[in-house]
């Protein structure tokens, strides 16, 4: 007997961490790494810190966290009451769950 396929079209990623929200923020933006950190005046390693939940962004001095969430477009107030906790939608590829809105794969990144 076939199992029916299941569709990940329209669903979202529910973003549990702050650190989830930042990283696909850039990725559907088509940022670098690199980008995100010269846009908000900080080292690299700093938001790398952050993207990897090694350093918490809401713990972070209220003048850095600001210019990383400007950075990457989003509102602040918005960041800290949580309205970014449900993530861009999703759609089925071949290669696996794609962002809807840029068409890259989830566990994709930006060179």
């Amino acid at each position: 007997m076939d199992l029916p396929s299941l569709s990940l079209d329209g669903f979202q990623i529910v973003h549990l961490k702050k650190n989830g929200i930042l990283r696909e923020k850039r990725i559907t933006l088509g940022l670098t790494q690199q980008k995100v950190a010269d846009r908000a005046k900080i080292p690299l390693q700093s938001y790398r810190d952050f993207e990897h939940g090694k350093r918490n962004i809401m713990s972070a001095s209220f003048s850095i966290a600001c210019r990383v969430i400007e950075a990457l477009g989003m509102n602040i107030s918005d960041f800290y009451h949580d309205k970014y906790l449900f993530g861009e939608e999703l759609c089925d590829s071949p290669k696996g769950p794609r962002y809807k809105k840029t068409g890259k794969l989830i566990n994709e990144d930006v060179e």
